[in-house]
């Protein structure tokens, strides 16, 4: 994996929210959201140190003819231990691109730059050993999107947790594994009755649990779920996520302060129950960064895209975004947003101010009282 991403074809678009500017544009402008612990949401404890810090962090395909796409820019955001961030957006949006970048899995095309630091660790700048060895599931426990094709098809629920629990501890000798498996099953609410079962076996919420109670086997600090409610219907939703919730708040293993939890979804009902911060993705940037209290009561989101996601839920005003999203390959000068937008100006082919809102006429509560 290379860095040192340059813009190319398809890598023009807005500046950066809450990152630092696109690669080659020099370091992060002041004021950037990440550079400095907030307060969580309701309830929550005050945001500690973070656990993972990405800077600037950019994903570009190299494609036949030469031709870039666009997948990542410039994201910048900060995971404390014990608090949960929700980054949302529209499919193909870069998601779970981020993800894969994070974990070190993108494709031979694929070229890197910025920084996500995972304590001293350069996940970025890490060689395919370390992030073997030393990473997955160690440093990051990954939730999958889909649990049921994560597990082996033709080994037990018991068989995979005992093999997990070998590779990534220092566990050893039959019954120990097989105790380990079972606390390990335990702390993610897995039934003990269904531990001998094959993955076929079990139902969605099931598979899901086997996937969280694999992701904490090694203790990792920082759990990333990537879309971990698909498929399901939406008491599993809310079984789900609370689970993850409760992983986010327990003590961490060899400290008090509980894990971090990076969840990638589309599922705006589901970031809300649990989330501490909300990230808004479009076009492969972050454009809102926001505590999670605020955005999803009052005032509400302040750019225009975020607030058009929430109206589109059923339980608010169910009227969709209109149009469609740019192609990554083919993003525009200025705001990526600005075809759909009912506040764009000529100003919008300008790129947005860098900040907490990546938009020229950003909502105000003023607006919203107006």
């Amino acid at each position: 994996m290379s860095t040192g991403v340059g813009s190319g074809p398809g890598g023009a678009g807005p500046a950066p929210v809450a990152s630092g500017p696109a690669p080659g544009d020099g370091g992060p402008g002041p004021g950037a959201a990440g550079a400095r612990p907030a307060e969580a949401g309701p309830g929550r404890t005050p945001r500690r140190d973070p656990v993972l810090s990405v800077r600037g962090l950019s994903v570009r395909f190299l494609m036949p003819g030469g031709r870039r796409v666009a997948a990542v820019t410039g994201a910048r955001f900060d995971v404390a231990a014990g608090e949960c961030l929700a980054l949302i957006g529209e499919s193909g949006c870069g998601k779970s691109v981020l993800a894969s970048a994070l974990l070190g899995l993108l494709p031979g095309n694929a070229q890197t730059a910025g920084s996500a630091l995972l304590g001293d660790l350069d996940l970025l700048a890490a060689d395919e050993r370390t992030l073997a060895r030393t990473v997955r599931g160690r440093l990051i426990g990954l939730v999958p999107q889909s649990p049921a094709a994560h597990l082996t098809p033709v080994r037990t629920v018991r068989s995979q947790l005992e093999e997990t629990v070998a590779a990534l501890t220092a566990t050893r000798g039959r019954a120990a594994l097989r105790a380990a498996a079972e606390a390990a099953a335990e702390r993610a609410a897995f039934p003990a009755s269904h531990l001998d079962r094959h993955p076929h076996e079990l139902s969605g919420g099931l598979a899901q649990r086997a996937a969280t109670a694999l992701a904490l086997v090694g203790g990792a600090p920082l759990l990333l779920a990537d879309e971990p409610t698909t498929g399901l219907d939406r008491d599993l939703v809310d079984r789900t996520v609370d689970e993850l919730r409760r992983h986010v708040d327990e003590p961490g293993p060899g400290n008090g302060t509980g894990r971090a939890l990076l969840m990638i979804t589309h599922d705006l009902a589901a970031a809300e129950r649990i989330a501490d911060r909300v990230a808004v993705m479009y076009a492969g940037r972050i454009v809102e960064l926001a505590d999670a209290a605020a955005f999803f009561g009052e005032p509400g989101p302040r750019h225009p895209y975020s607030r058009g996601l929430l109206q589109a839920l059923p339980d608010r005003a169910f009227t969709p975004v209109p149009g469609m999203p740019p192609e990554l390959g083919d993003l525009p000068d200025g705001c990526a947003f600005a075809a759909r937008c009912d506040r764009a100006t000529d100003t919008c082919a300008a790129p947005p101010p860098a900040g907490t809102v990546a938009c020229h006429h950003p909502h105000v509560p003023e607006d919203a009282r107006a």
